[in-house]
């Protein structure tokens, strides 16, 4: 097969649907579900939010209708893809009674082959970056799982997944992965990449489809599409340009974790925290976020224990709880810890950023903080770096 891209009718979707289905994948894709644009499993192109856009801004989400046929004119979903890799609650292992004795038994870690449609390039990058977390290394390209699992639940969940990605069209007002590198444009991150073309016009509504691995190129080769023609990769380009055109802001990352490093006691830090409510809505919408508290759950009278894994956020109080009390007791130390962690701790954990300019935090914020502007005045602040070895003042004697 030639490496020119292909292109597919938009009534063809259902035959993509039909070869997932026949090859046992489940699909999990973007549908519109309580006023929202969520991920869930998905079985036709029916469910897919044909029409639906979203219009986003800091603290306030809503559906538009757009008034065409497109499935993907819509910005990042409201829901984030990490809780069908990360999820929410998670059983990592039970123990129950025996006789006289007790049995440790795994938690369901079930592997099953899945399918991502629609995905954009910004969750493609956080899923990368999950992959460090969870696993050590991203996946190679064209292998569907990274090399190994530190994380069995993570794990059974990642191995295998086939990544369908969609080029970004319409980015939110709230998005910036430009700034950070992850989009609009996939590149040769997903199997398959999908870029949806003239959706106002029936009659030539298509998807420029482009296989970048094995997996891909034998879905593609199953659907006899056509060879895209110069007017189809030229409307392509003309989609990924539109989508960097209007890109609704913009981060200046250069030597900024070191600039954070520095702005230990920057005032901005107690301006943002008169605004901020501690909610943890932030880490929640986050695609990368990977807090998690671990508790034994025991139910007595059925003689099983579980423990089990869930959802944290570093604004909850008790997150940094160590002997004696918490670390970071006002909401401004937790503010800072986790926008100092995203943007600038995090490279040095992980090597790369923990942000991909996805906007969720921006747009699920109830106040509107807007993590590009704390940036931008942390920059243009004139703040003193905290001295080495200096206590962090009003933490209840703790440094930080």
């Amino acid at each position: 097969m030639s490496n020119r891209p292909l292109v597919m009718a938009a009534h063809d979707l259902g035959a993509l649907f039909g070869v997932l289905a026949d090859d046992g994948y489940e699909v999990l894709g973007p549908t519109v579900h309580d006023g929202a644009i969520v991920i869930e499993a998905i079985t036709q192109p029916s469910q897919l939010p044909r029409g639906w856009g979203d219009a986003q801004e800091p603290g306030s989400y809503r559906l538009v209708e757009r008034g065409d046929g497109a499935y993907f004119g819509f910005a990042a979903p409201a829901g984030t893809w990490k809780r069908h890799l990360f999820e929410p609650r998670a059983v990592l292992w039970r123990s129950r009674r025996d006789g006289d004795g007790v049995v440790f038994e795994p938690g369901e870690h079930v592997r099953r082959r899945r399918a991502f449609l629609g995905i954009r390039g910004c969750d493609l990058a956080a899923i990368a970056v999950q992959d460090r977390v969870f696993c050590g290394s991203p996946a190679k390209s064209g292998s569907g799982s990274p090399r190994r699992s530190a994380d069995p639940v993570y794990g059974a969940k990642r191995e295998g997944i086939l990544f369908i990605g969609i080029n970004c069209s319409d980015p939110a007002s709230t998005c910036f992965c430009t700034s950070m590198g992850t989009g609009p444009a996939i590149g040769e991150r997903a199997d398959l990449s999908l870029t949806e073309l003239d959706p106002a016009l029936p009659d030539q509504h298509r998807f420029l489809v482009h296989a970048t691995t094995d997996r891909g190129r034998a879905i593609a080769a199953r659907m006899n599409l056509a060879v895209a023609t110069d007017r189809d990769l030229a409307s392509a380009t003309a989609v990924r340009d539109g989508a960097i055109a209007s890109m609704g802001r913009s981060m200046d990352t250069e030597d900024l974790p070191a600039r954070l490093r520095e702005a230990a006691e920057d005032p901005r830090w107690d301006d943002v925290a008169r605004r901020c409510l501690s909610c943890g809505n932030c880490t929640m919408a986050c695609p990368t976020c990977f807090c998690a508290d671990v508790s034994d759950q025991p139910d007595v009278a059925a003689g099983v224990d579980e423990r089990v894994r869930e959802w944290a956020s570093c604004f909850q109080l008790d997150h940094s709880y160590l002997h004696g009390g918490s670390v970071r007791v006002s909401t401004k130390a937790r503010y800072r810890q986790w926008m100092t962690h995203k943007l600038s701790t995090w490279w040095d954990q992980f090597g790369v950023s923990g942000c991909v300019g996805c906007g969720r935090c921006i747009t699920f914020c109830p106040v509107g903080i807007d993590i590009t502007e704390e940036v931008r005045a942390i920059r243009a602040s004139k703040s003193v770096p905290l001295e080495e070895g200096t206590a962090e003042t009003g933490e209840k004697g703790h440094s930080r």
